[in-house]
């Protein structure tokens, strides 16, 4: 099942012929604005100490990255 989110996302990536050009461009900076929200998100936590790496998750991943 398709969410509304990933329904956008598919809509931005595969832009139709129907002239609706606007909506893509909106559909691409409310991506891009939530992404910066995010990462902007991460540096303050990063900065005030609060972000804390999950060391199991993290050397379970590059194990598997190198199998």
């Amino acid at each position: 099942m398709i969410s509304q989110a990933n329904s956008s996302a598919l809509r931005a990536s595969y832009p139709s012929n129907t002239g609706d050009t606007k909506a893509t461009k909106t559909t691409t900076s409310v991506s891009q604005n939530a992404s910066t929200n995010r990462v902007d998100q991460l540096k303050e936590s990063i900065d005030s100490g609060a972000y804390k790496v999950n060391i199991q998750e993290l050397s379970e991943k590059m194990a598997d990255s190198l199998l």
